[in-house]
């Protein structure tokens, strides 16, 4: 089995790239078994984010993991595969877990040591073991890449002074304005991210705040938290006019503000500057709005120079936690061996007690006047002796399988005990099992979801 990490993120590809390969909460469930049913998959997790979309699996070999995750990444979202694949990275076994570490604690993060991915990390996980697409080695993998983030927040300085895209966009508007206490802020959207941005603003002395969202009871529901006040979609024309800040996180697919809507508003402005921040991923402003005179527009890609300013003490802190998951990495591949080593031990182990099986039918026919007792005590020594020799042969096993050259250390073993036939047939076993879950999970409906976190930015 290989580990595979195939996605976009920031790094990879700009914003109006990545917007058109964000995975609906909606449908997440459905894209998560359509791919788990895919030939060579076997465990599939999707992490998508306003900075990434990365899809973690487990398939039988390189070659056919990447070919159709590929394929159905281009073909969910209705692209051709040319066309994806510039903006694509791959990494493999050891390159995907080592990955997957550093975007959990945070250091891949466009801000570095942000905490907001371990928790869509976590609940992308939660998603797919929730819908029965993760197994065995990625129920271990994200449960140890969740804890070694824990350990690197709690016990280094990387989250201190929290910094976060919608920190940075705070800290933009600082920077224009100088102050924000007496600035009349609109945020547009009421999910997390818009939470996130009106706590930033009241640590900073705003107190005029408007939360406008599709459905106002919740605008209504953060206003109150933040002693704002809550608007209409419908009443955009008018709260624009009055506004200096607007920042805008929705999950709208499409453009909310376009460019001939706010050349109205701006009229009603009377030459006050209008700064805007567009942190939705995909993009709720239209880019053209940046060219209408007194119109200050950012996008999330805007921010980086923001996150620059703070990344002294994360970088040192960085440093340290590079060697947590240096270690942890070392534990998951020593755990990950051991799987491997499960055929070897189960194959030497039946071949073993098939010996000593036979071995009392032969002391039954030679002896066959032995009563129950006499029976089950030499069954018993007989079977004793036969553990006492595997011992050292099993943890000898588990060595070679941990070593730098497990495969050949563990055939030489096989060798040895010609074990071949046996091992093969504890491995086809172990095969049988894999793909009856697949039949499991092809054979029930799938569950409601319990959490839009995939959409989280």
């Amino acid at each position: 089995m290989h580990i595979l990490s195939i996605g976009i993120n920031h790094r990879t590809a700009p914003v109006n790239i990545r917007e058109k390969f964000t995975f609906d909460a909606s449908t997440l469930h459905e894209a998560l078994i359509r791919l788990r049913h895919t030939k060579s998959i076997f465990e599939d997790v999707i992490v998508s984010t306003c900075n990434r979309t990365e899809i973690f699996v487990v398939a039988d070999q390189l070659h056919t993991g990447r070919h159709y995750t590929k394929t159905f990444l281009a073909e969910w979202f209705g692209i051709e595969k040319e066309q994806l694949t510039p903006f694509l990275f791959i990494k493999e076994d050891e390159g995907a877990i080592e990955h997957l570490f550093r975007v959990t604690c945070g250091l891949d993060s466009m801000i570095l040591g942000e905490t907001q991915i371990l928790g869509q990390i976590r609940d992308g996980f939660l998603t797919a073991q929730g819908h029965q697409t993760t197994g065995t080695i990625f129920n271990e993998l994200f449960k140890e890449a969740i804890t070694l983030a824990k350990r690197a927040h709690s016990e280094t300085a990387i989250n201190d002074n929290a910094v976060s895209v919608s920190y940075a966009a705070v800290e933009l508007a600082k920077q224009i304005f100088g102050r924000l206490d007496d600035k009349h802020i609109l945020i547009v959207g009421a999910g997390k991210m818009s939470e996130l941005t009106a706590k930033h603003l009241d640590s900073q002395g705003v107190s005029k705040i408007t939360v406008m969202n599709r459905t106002v009871e919740k605008a209504l529901e953060l206003a109150k938290r933040f002693s704002g006040q809550a608007a209409k979609m419908s009443e955009m024309a008018e709260t624009l006019a009055d506004a200096d800040i607007l920042i805008s996180s929705t999950g709208s697919r499409d453009t909310i503000l376009h460019s001939d809507f706010v050349k109205k508003a701006v009229k009603q402005r009377k030459g006050r500057p209008l700064f805007m921040v567009d942190i939705a991923v995909p993009r709720d402003i239209e880019p053209a709005i940046n060219d209408i005179d007194g119109v200050f527009l950012y996008d999330i890609d805007d921010l980086e120079g923001i996150v620059q300013a703070n990344l002294a003490d994360r970088k040192e802190a960085a440093l340290q936690i590079e060697l947590f998951i240096e270690e942890q990495l070392m534990t998951f591949k020593q755990w990950l061996q051991t799987l491997g080593v499960v055929p070897v031990i189960s194959a030497l182990r039946k071949k073993a007690l098939n010996v000593q099986a036979e071995t009392m039918k032969s002391i039954e026919r030679k002896i066959p006047d032995l009563s129950d007792r006499e029976r089950k005590v030499i069954n018993k020594h007989t079977k004793s002796i036969v553990n006492q020799l595997l011992r050292d042969p099993i943890q000898k096993a588990k060595e070679l399988a941990a070593g730098p050259d497990a495969n050949a250390s563990l055939q030489m073993l096989i060798d040895i005990f010609a074990i071949e036939d046996d091992v093969q047939e504890e491995k086809d076993l172990q095969d049988r099992k894999e793909r009856a879950k697949q039949v499991t999970l092809d054979t029930s409906k799938p569950k409601t979801a319990e959490s839009d976190a995939a959409k989280v930015y």
